[in-house]
């Protein structure tokens, strides 16, 4: 046998009080441990889940001034700005008016910032889109309504003869338009060259 002591002492030690309390205090401790254990790994799989949830959305891009009509376009922040550069650098304004919730905006915005032309072209332009209405009259001669897009040239004159196709809202485009608005905006620079 392992015991050096006789058994019955073994039994008298293990009913000891002070053995038996301790015993006590550890599984006491043990039960606390176990529980914090289970508490954790509940709040571990809601962090999770809540982390998955976010993942599985679409990330959210910082806005930029292009806000999707073409980020590697350089963009003016303020109508004040377009004004200021268009006539120092000899370049007309091209303004389009839209908003973030209008589905028309959306599909023109599309088309616009994929038709590499349009793109290339733009380059051309002093570029500011407006999600609200300037004091300006002058850029809604015939209404405020969007998508509209305006021309300005140089002179900080408004092209009013540089329309899209609709009789009742002059300077607003479709994406099907999308040819119509390229060769405005080759009109627009045409015209920058004779009359200037």
């Amino acid at each position: 046998m392992i015991f050096e002591k006789p058994p019955s002492l073994i039994l008298l030690l293990c009913q000891h009080p002070a053995h038996t309390q301790g015993a006590a205090m550890e599984k006491s401790y043990v039960s606390v441990f176990l529980l914090l254990v289970a508490i954790s790994c509940v709040l571990a799989k809601d962090v999770g889940k809540k982390d998955t949830k976010e993942t599985n959305t679409k990330p959210k891009l910082p806005q930029t001034l292009s806000r999707g009509w073409g980020d590697q376009l350089i963009w003016t922040q303020t109508y004040e700005e377009a004004l200021f550069r268009a006539k120092n650098s000899n370049k007309p304004l091209m303004i389009i008016h839209h908003l973030d919730d209008c589905p028309h905006s959306q599909a023109l915005k599309k088309v616009f910032a994929e038709h590499k032309e349009i793109q290339k072209l733009a380059e051309k332009f002093i570029l500011l889109n407006l999600v609200y209405e300037t004091t300006d009259k002058n850029l809604a001669p015939d209404g405020q309504y969007v998508p509209r897009i305006l021309f300005i040239d140089p002179s900080l004159t408004v092209r009013a003869d540089i329309t899209g196709r609709y009789s009742n809202r002059l300077y607003a485009y479709e994406p099907s338009d999308i040819s119509l608005l390229y060769s405005n905006m080759q009109k627009a620079l045409k015209l920058l060259k004779t009359e200037l």
